[in-house]
């Protein structure tokens, strides 16, 4: 019970350890999302961080225009990054877990 109980809180650290890992590396996975006609480019990292946002001369003309390009644009790419996210924390939280009856949850 106790060598049990000392495997499982190894592989919960172990799991934890994988997930922060994960975090870092998602830092480095870029995410570009860009408008239907190509006139702004938005690139975050996996961790919704921006790093770079791209605008077309033609959309600097129009305040209205351009922000509602940003607003579509940035959800875009914001959704993207988060379906990775979770997915890869998921995945990294399942590989580290131990095996406990009735904890299926990431099954």
């Amino acid at each position: 019970m106790f060598g049990d109980m000392m495997g499982m809180m190894s592989k919960l650290k172990e799991a934890k350890k994988k997930v922060e890992e994960t975090k870092t590396r998602l830092n480095t996975v870029l995410v570009d999302e860009t408008s239907s006609d190509g006139k702004l480019k938005i690139t975050l990292t996996a961790n919704r961080t921006i790093k770079s946002i791209e605008i077309d001369d033609t959309l600097l003309t129009d305040k209205e225009q351009l922000e509602d390009y940003l607003i579509l644009t940035l959800n875009k790419a914001i959704e993207k990054a988060t379906q990775i996210n979770e997915a890869e924390l998921a995945a990294a939280a399942k590989d580290g877990m131990p095996d406990i009856p009735g904890m299926d949850m990431f099954k």
